[in-house]
């Protein structure tokens, strides 16, 4: 009996002790499984704008992701610890929808179970994803979204998950205020700005913040409208010195169009929704002078530097056209992802995030790249005049 006894005791105590590891081996593989991994292949999942409103900025920012993916299988891969591993891109067209971009976003961290996102390209539609990228923690680099609270909580506390190569509105807002006050001698100004976004909305209060002068009159447009003339009627006649127009290149293009038609010469200054080769289509070359926009990469800016110029050089020869702002963008996202992953020696999803987190110093084709405590990018800005459809001149700020 005394003999059962202390069997008993023995077998109570190893079970515990085998409850006791089970628990711990399932504390180590859940946290060894926190995140997407990868298999042969690194996945790159990208939720981009491919239609719809800003499907020429999505298209674009395929067009750089796409060559730089080309260049690192080309070299090989991603070296993570002693091996290097290829990436696979899987590209989903959101639409410039922010139902699509959610779901797109799901599909690429749930169903494809990729270990970084690249985009989306707006910022509506790269908002709206966040949910889906945190809760599968996966890190989704936007390459071009601007708006200031992008990367943040309600709270203000940073989002964990979410980056961006593209420098934010309250900055582009403050550089457009300065080079009109002190470059273009601006004393009053009528703004047009797009309410149908949080990027022509945000930036049109960056813009107010920091202008020193008079704002004349604010007047609103929306996505999608094509007839400008019966506002630019209403402001021909005031006394101003130049119309700040943030917005998209498809209804800036039309602003700028029926203003020279309509008579008005004066300088129309805009921020990166411009910054597409489209603008000019759009408006017609001999309207598209005496115009202003800002760009995070600018090639008549870029030509002096190494590592821009081969770019410009890879991608003529890749889809024989010069390369658009929005391509150098992408082009530098998925090298970011690279550098993080290589940084933490592991393409594990949550690596990933740690690792986009500590870029200092990134020599990226639009610029050097530091990531700071809000997960934005700390880089130079260019604005770029057009005279008669061209790019006539460059002027890179800090």
């Amino acid at each position: 009996m005394e003999h059962m006894k202390k069997f008993m005791k023995v077998a109570t105590i190893m079970m515990a002790m085998g409850t006791i590891g089970s628990t711990l081996a399932g504390c180590s593989a859940s946290a060894k499984s926190e995140g997407n991994d990868p298999g042969k292949t690194i996945k790159i999942g990208v939720n981009m704008e491919l239609s719809g409103s800003a499907g020429a900025y999505g298209q674009a920012e395929k067009q750089g992701i796409a060559l730089a993916a080309q260049e690192i299988n080309k070299a090989g891969g991603i070296k993570v610890g002693n091996t290097k591993k290829k990436i696979q891109m899987i590209y989903r067209d959101n639409k410039t929808s922010s139902s699509e971009s959610s779901s797109v976003a799901a599909q690429l961290v749930n169903n494809d179970k990729v270990q970084a996102v690249v985009g989306p390209a707006t910022t509506n539609a790269g908002t709206a994803a966040i949910p889906n990228i945190t809760k599968a923690k996966v890190a989704a680099i936007s390459p071009s979204a601007s708006d200031y609270s992008y990367t943040l909580q309600k709270d203000g506390k940073v989002q964990p998950y979410v980056f961006r190569t593209e420098y934010q509105n309250n900055f582009q807002g403050k550089v457009v205020s300065n080079f009109m006050s002190k470059n273009l001698k601006t004393k009053r100004v009528v703004i047009m700005a797009d309410k149908s976004t949080d990027y022509g909305t945000g930036l049109a209060k960056e813009f107010k913040k920091d202008y020193p002068g008079t704002i004349v009159k604010t007047v609103y447009f929306q996505a999608g409208d094509k007839d400008f003339n019966a506002t630019l009627t209403s402001i021909k006649s005031k006394n101003y010195d130049a119309i700040f127009a943030p917005g998209y290149y498809s209804e800036v293009g039309l602003i700028v169009k029926q203003a020279r038609q309509m008579g008005i010469t004066k300088p129309i200054v805009g921020t990166d929704g411009m910054a597409d080769p489209k603008l000019t289509q759009i408006a017609g070359n001999s309207n598209a002078t005496n115009v202003y926009y800002t760009t995070p990469f600018s090639t008549t800016a870029a030509a002096s530097d190494k590592k821009a110029s081969a770019f410009i050089k890879a991608f003529k020869a890749k889809y024989h056209e010069d390369a658009p702002t929005f391509s150098a963008l992408g082009y530098d996202t998925v090298y970011m992802v690279k550098k993080a992953i290589e940084t933490q020696k592991s393409a594990n999803s949550v690596q990933i995030a740690k690792g986009m987190a500590k870029i200092k110093d990134f020599h990226g084709v639009s610029g050097t790249i530091t990531i700071d405590k809000k997960h934005n990018p700390q880089k130079t800005i260019a604005i770029e005049q057009l005279t008669n459809g061209k790019v006539a001149k460059a002027f890179t700020v800090k």
